[in-house]
């Protein structure tokens, strides 16, 4: 049996030059930090990553800086799912081929009147597509950006269909009642809550960690719940405060907040550079930011 995919995952930020490159050094360098904080894996190109604003060859290169700066391709899961499938195909055999751990799908977007069968057709024809028994994917749910559900129903077809490669479910739906579901329909993946916010909860009742953007900045505070946890530990303080550090980034707008808290920290304006069409983060943001999270992020 293959050991479940489990811990506290960073959907990593991308950053950028001004001219709208990836910053190369500031990619490397902020994986590496976040890994050292504590996180078990970082997943590049997911939602906080800007993926979908990115192209399939800057995804694939971006993921072979990673590894050639000695960042074990085991610790990688990337986000590999764009709604043409011939795209799916390129990003998800190269994350197989260079050795990542898993890689993390969203289910083919646009077409929103698309059936089950459809979605189960999609995931299918990339699964036999790639054709290797080291494939494993993360079904990736966010149904409020991307307009389609993978529903319990369908991870659980999935998964019974594929049950060495589809072995785990990201739930950033936000809804409880949904992650639940999940877990108690497929109880053979591994499901991840999109927010710390649910890990505790999600642990309790079978999951196996959490995979959110605020990892970027607090991996070393979420990893000690998950540790505790586990141990079976009294970890109410801690949970308390990474759900206080979670609402007060999310207010703000995650990816410009903690692309602003890494800008003022580390004094490198790159980290303002957000790709339309969303908008640049702010000094401004990220002092207001800092102030408020005060002692929360004296570690950033």
């Amino acid at each position: 049996m293959m050991a479940k995919l489990q811990g506290v995952i960073t959907p990593l930020l991308t950053p950028y030059e001004d001219d709208g490159s990836i910053a190369r050094d500031l990619w490397i360098s902020h994986a590496k930090w976040v890994l050292e904080q504590g996180a078990h894996y970082i997943s590049p190109f997911g939602t906080t990553g800007e993926a979908p604003s990115m192209s399939t060859h800057e995804r694939t290169t971006a993921v072979d800086w990673l590894i050639e700066a000695g960042i074990p391709a085991d610790r990688l899961m990337p986000g590999t799912g764009v709604p043409s499938l011939a795209e799916t195909l390129v990003l998800s055999g190269h994350a197989v081929k260079s050795g990542c751990a898993a890689i993390m799908v969203l289910p083919s977007f646009f077409f929103t009147q698309a059936s089950e069968d459809g979605h189960f057709r999609y995931f299918s024809e990339l699964i036999n597509g790639i054709n290797s028994p080291t494939l494993k994917i993360c079904l990736y749910n966010i149904p409020q950006n991307t307009g389609v559900a993978v529903t319990p129903s369908l991870a659980a077809r999935l998964n019974t269909a594929f049950p060495q490669t589809v072995v785990a479910y990201k739930d950033s739906s936000g809804d409880w009642a949904n992650t639940v579901a999940v877990i108690e329909a497929v109880p053979a993946i591994s499901v991840f809550p999109g927010s710390e916010s649910f890990l505790v909860q999600g642990l309790d009742a079978g999951g196996a960690g959490c995979i959110s953007a605020t990892m970027n900045l607090n991996a070393q505070a979420i990893r000690k719940v998950f540790d505790g946890r586990r141990a079976q530990g009294d970890v109410a303080t801690t949970d308390a405060e990474i759900k206080t550090f979670r609402k007060a980034v999310q207010d703000v707008g995650l990816i410009a907040a903690m692309k602003a808290v890494l800008a003022v920290r580390s004094g490198d304006d790159r980290w303002l550079n957000i790709r339309s069409p969303l908008l640049d983060a702010t000094k401004t943001q990220g002092k207001a930011l800092l102030a408020e999270l005060g002692p929360l992020a004296d570690h950033i």
